[in-house]
């Protein structure tokens, strides 16, 4: 998908279309936090801790159940 900033007052916006919006779970409630990694600029929904921290313990529960055979068909 290719996007063009828009101009709006004295400022430069990004048009974000709603699908992408809903699949991520933003509204226009949601803090946004925007970083770079030297070449991109990212922009990631900001979550609250608890709601990191049961995503995180859940990933990790699936890797030490299912690890060696999701690596085994990434292969």
């Amino acid at each position: 998908m290719v996007k063009h900033l828009t101009q709006h007052g004295n400022s430069t916006a990004l048009v974000i279309d709603k699908a992408v919006l809903e699949l991520l779970h933003i509204t226009t409630k949601t803090p946004l936090e925007l970083s770079t990694d030297g070449r991109n600029l990212i922009i990631s929904p900001l979550r609250d801790a608890t709601q990191e921290r049961r995503f995180r313990s859940a990933l990790e529960a699936v890797n030490r159940r299912h690890g060696k055979t999701l690596k085994e068909l990434a292969e």
